[in-house]
């Protein structure tokens, strides 16, 4: 992306994004935003009893969940308040199992379009180990009058 013009449209801060996450899954699952950069957008996740599947490591879908909450938010900062960005794809190839510690996600742009936006996630352990990576595919909409 052009160091020229910033990437986020949209006003955004940790305390924002954790406000606006509130009761949701991203709080269930001890998500926290960590870093709102000029091109990324960085959160970590616990690996505990919440997010491990029966075999002791972290869930898969929970990565997913960690990559989507990622790129959607990322998407809709780049927007202009009359649109808003949905999912359309996502996918993720799990490399190394984690059994304990926190998984941190970084999201960067890959395609930022005016009807779609591609991002890429990598999910990485403590010790910066890849550990699985992530591509979502989101379309933009335009906001109408019934709010949606």
């Amino acid at each position: 992306m052009s160091d020229a013009t910033p990437l986020f449209r949209r006003p955004a801060t940790l305390e924002w994004l954790t406000q606006i996450h509130k009761d949701t899954a991203v709080e269930r699952m001890g998500i926290e935003f960590t870093q709102v950069g000029p091109d990324r957008l960085v959160a970590r996740m616990p690996v505990d009893a919440r997010t491990r599947q029966p075999m002791g490591i972290l869930h898969g879908g929970v990565s997913v969940v960690l990559a989507e909450t990622l790129g959607s938010c990322a998407a809709s900062l780049t927007l202009p308040p009359d649109r808003y960005a949905v999912g359309l794809d996502i996918n993720a190839n799990h490399i190394r199992a984690v059994k304990s510690g926190w998984v941190t996600g970084t999201c960067t742009p890959i395609h930022v379009g005016r009807s779609t936006q591609v991002w890429a996630i990598e999910i990485r352990d403590e010790a910066g180990k890849l550990t699985c990576t992530s591509r979502i595919t989101m379309a933009v909409l335009e906001t109408n009058a019934a709010g949606g």
